[in-house]
């Protein structure tokens, strides 16, 4: 018996709708990324931008140690911190005593220069010196015109502080005895009571000041010639710094 011929199955000539779905559901899922991609927000784009931007355009980042203990705040720029320092030198009082030197220094740079006017000052106080010539004539201790100028600015100067001031007078060994100054030690002590009663007239109040003679008994340079004793006579302003060095007198109270 012969056997039955096995039919075969027929070919499918549709397969190909299988790949071709397949297909536009890929295509669609990319069209569905891109335009997900596409729709970006501009300023947080932006902000990435400038970010990596940033970071990669600063080479040395990475090897920068990180500062521990700044006194700067996280995020303060440089100018902020300028700024900041700016404002506590502000508010942070200056020193009597440099505030006064730096006023003189403004304030008489030409007789600076000359020699004329000299500022020294240490941790305790500030000395001012002023040349004789300056101030008195010859001999004498009433004030000639230009001496009422010059104490005119130093007293602008001292006014707005409370700081004692000593006035001190100084001469040459040279020899002097009139009736009104029989000694140096009169002519000294009258030269600077004058500076005393001038600085009270331009408004620096009394209890600061002080007035002491020296005569020729404190010398800084040597009177053999003209220009020592030049030298020699002079005024000197000490300005203390302790606002209480002065000691104040006292009446017991049973004299009272």
């Amino acid at each position: 018996m012969a056997r039955r011929r096995r039919q075969e199955d027929p070919i499918n000539h549709e397969r190909w709708l299988v790949s071709y779905a397949d297909f536009i559901t890929l295509l669609f899922a990319f069209f569905v990324v891109m335009y997900s991609i596409s729709s970006v927000n501009e300023g947080k784009y932006k902000i990435l931008s400038d970010s990596m931007e940033g970071v990669f355009s600063q080479t040395d980042r990475s090897i920068k140690p990180i500062p521990i203990g700044d006194e700067r705040l996280k995020g303060q720029s440089d100018e902020g911190a300028s700024d900041a320092a700016d404002a506590v030198a502000a508010n942070t009082p200056q020193d009597p005593l440099e505030s006064i030197a730096a006023q003189i220094r403004d304030q008489f740079a030409g007789l600076l220069g000359d020699g004329q006017v000299q500022v020294r000052a240490n941790e305790m106080w500030l000395e001012l010196e002023l040349n004789s010539s300056l101030l008195f004539p010859s001999g004498d201790a009433i004030p000639h015109q230009d001496a009422f100028d010059l104490v005119e600015k130093i007293s602008n100067i001292l006014a707005p502080f409370d700081n004692p001031i000593q006035v001190e007078g100084f001469t040459d060994n040279l020899p002097i005895s009139t009736a009104q100054y029989p000694t140096n030690w009169e002519l000294s002590a009258a030269r600077a009571a004058s500076i005393v009663r001038m600085l009270v007239m331009e408004g620096v109040e009394p209890q600061r000041l002080a007035a002491v003679g020296y005569g020729e008994f404190q010398p800084v340079a040597d009177n053999i010639d003209a220009v020592g004793r030049a030298r020699n006579r002079r005024v000197v302003l000490v300005i203390s710094r302790n606002v209480d060095s002065r000691r104040q007198a006292t009446i017991p109270s049973d004299q009272t």
